[in-house]
């Protein structure tokens, strides 16, 4: 029954209506309207809404530091915050951190849709599962549509000027199911998503992803920095390997995802991840990320320009 209904998604994704595919040979960077040698950069920090510690780093990197994106979790209890910062500031980049587990141990939520429509999301506690794989097990490709569309709406409703959509822990990307549902949904919101590069995509298995986004019109960032993030053991590793990460980039545009959070008694007793996550909001407020970033004529945009043209190539 899976593999039936991901050939018929499949088919109906191939073959809906949507604006012809362009045969511009430009790179991503070339559209936004830079050169195609030029190394564009998208900071984004995740798992924001979450808690206010998070809140509270996203919010100064905005304004004072070198972020240029976060992504919201809309299930969590401190979104009320985030989305008022939004409201008064819709020059910087908002992407929701589509989210269909709860991983903490004292700390978790539920949905955001009632609970009789998605089911299969929840344990009998009545909060999401905590990892990847038990959604699978328990959940339907249905459900987490009805759960990431009352996500979204929720986002709109509150205000929050949405430039791109991605998933918390990966359970709309490591599924090819799950993924068909993120890209339709995308696609009809006309928003970006987060997306892993060709190689990354090949070492999983999932080749076809990116020629199936391009025919759909959507559109994502050329590389995305994940399995560098593995080198990052202990907070004064943050600086060594994202200064790696930069001093390599290759031309286009590279996303770098991180989770910066203010270090409080309350991130504390969240996560063990606590000073890391302290650690990279340091390194987004840094001089020394300054002066490297114009050392090596790098240029930070958000998904908001993305965004923009995607729309206006699928018009």
């Amino acid at each position: 029954m899976r593999w039936r209904w991901f050939r018929v998604g499949l088919v109906s994704l191939m073959t809906m209506a949507m604006a012809p595919i362009s045969m511009n040979a430009q790179t991503l960077a070339e559209r936004l309207g830079y050169s195609a040698q030029d190394k564009l950069v998208i900071i984004n920090s995740d798992d924001i809404g979450m808690c206010h510690a998070a809140n509270a780093a996203a919010m100064d990197a905005l304004q004072n530091g070198l972020l240029t994106s976060i992504t919201i979790m809309m299930p969590c209890s401190w979104v009320p915050e985030i989305a008022a910062f939004a409201r008064e500031h819709p020059e910087y980049g908002y992407g929701l951190h589509l989210t269909l587990t709860s991983e903490w141990k004292n700390y978790k939520w539920g949905t955001v849709a009632p609970v009789d429509k998605v089911p299969g999301l929840l344990q009998p506690s009545g909060y999401m599962w905590p990892d990847v794989q038990p959604v699978y097990e328990h959940a339907t490709p249905k459900e987490a549509e009805i759960e990431i569309r009352a996500q979204i709406e929720k986002a709109l409703k509150l205000g929050i000027p949405v430039d791109h959509l991605d998933s918390h822990m990966g359970t709309l990307q490591y599924n090819q199911e799950y993924w068909l549902v993120l890209a339709r949904v995308a696609r009809e919101y006309r928003l970006p998503i987060r997306m892993a590069d060709e190689e990354l995509l090949r070492r999983f298995g999932v080749t076809e992803r990116r020629r199936i986004a391009k025919e759909m019109g959507l559109l994502a960032p050329d590389y995305l920095v994940h399995t560098e993030r593995d080198a990052i053991k202990k907070p004064e590793d943050v600086p060594v390997v994202f200064e790696k990460v930069l001093r390599n980039l290759k031309p286009g545009v590279t996303e770098i995802y991180i989770h910066a959070s203010i270090d409080s008694p309350e991130l504390k007793h969240i996560t063990a991840t606590h000073a890391i996550r302290h650690a990279e909001y340091e390194w987004v407020m840094s001089d020394a990320l300054k002066q490297l970033v114009k050392e090596l004529g790098i240029k930070l945009i958000s998904y908001k320009p993305i965004m923009k043209l995607m729309r206006s190539e699928t018009q």
